[in-house]
């Protein structure tokens, strides 16, 4: 199910990538293919993984032609292997055709991004640690890759900037130091009577104890912290905040970090470090 305020995100995609695609006339098409010709296509698995974006397809392919007929049978999230049929669909081959190649690039790269956090929330199977996604995502498909991370067991962080206070090291440096950057937030949360999470991220032991004495921080990011220092973190914070570890852990290291107590573990590579999964859109000559 996809969230109502991505909608309007989805949908000035979609209308990019066939302004992109199509611009004047798909001309192979207009000139092979009868206007009003009828026929059916399928999209063919052809790589392992978790699946990701048939809602998507549907929406294009809806786009293009509302007469469409779309028959799923396959759900988002679910497991695939070689040789699955996620969806069928019938309609004018001019639509079917204009959409083939919009609908791959977003769908493989979807899957791709749910098979990698797949993998990644198996590793931590058994601990209390979630996974979380970051925006390390590509430039207006963010909503696309929350929704794939989401698809493959993963949390999303936050969409953008609007949504968290985060403050960050720059922030940090910029504002003066630790207590003055939360206290700056607190201030202009009340003055705007907003009503937003603060989450702060820490170099240090000291830095979480300036934090702990300022108040105000709903969770603490361990930046680069080695496992060692993430326990002795976690201990020390002992469920007063939250507690996220991030910065260079891959698939090897994540369960260790988990297994120090922390309550989220965020991960770049699962947006921006994949491989797209293998599909293809395929006639069915009936």
């Amino acid at each position: 199910m996809i969230k109502p305020d991505y909608i309007p995100f989805i949908e000035d995609l979609i209308e990019l990538s066939i302004k992109e695609d199509i611009g004047d006339g798909d001309h192979a098409t207009l000139s092979s293919i009868p206007k009003d010709e009828i026929g059916k296509m399928h999209l063919l698995i052809k790589q392992n993984g978790v699946v990701s974006g048939i809602e998507i397809a549907r929406m294009i392919f809806t786009k293009l032609d509302p007469e469409v007929t779309f028959t799923q049978l396959i759900q988002d999230g679910e497991l695939v292997k070689i040789g699955d049929i996620a969806f069928t669909v019938k309609g004018k081959l001019h639509s079917l055709l204009q959409a083939e190649r919009i609908i791959l690039n977003i769908m493989q790269r979807m899957s791709g991004v749910a098979t990698q956090t797949a993998n990644y929330v198996k590793e931590i199977e058994g601990t209390s640690a979630k996974l979380l996604d970051t925006r390390k995502t590509n430039p207006g498909m963010r909503v696309l890759d929350k929704i794939a991370v989401k698809t493959g067991g993963g949390v999303n962080h936050r969409t953008g900037l609007y949504d968290l206070i985060l403050l960050k090291d720059n922030h940090i440096d910029f504002a003066g130091g630790v207590a003055q950057a939360l206290n700056g937030a607190k201030e202009y949360l009340k003055k705007n009577s907003k009503s937003l999470q603060i989450e702060i991220e820490v170099r240090s032991m000291d830095d979480i104890i300036e934090v702990l004495n300022t108040g105000g921080a709903d969770r603490i990011m361990l930046d680069n912290f080695d496992t060692k220092k993430t326990k002795e973190a976690v201990e020390f914070i002992n469920g007063r905040v939250q507690v996220e570890s991030s910065g260079g852990i891959t698939l090897d290291t994540i369960r260790s970090y988990a297994l120090c107590g922390v309550d989220f573990i965020s991960v770049g590579a699962l947006t921006h470090q994949i491989k797209s999964l293998d599909m293809s859109l395929k006639a069915i000559k009936e």
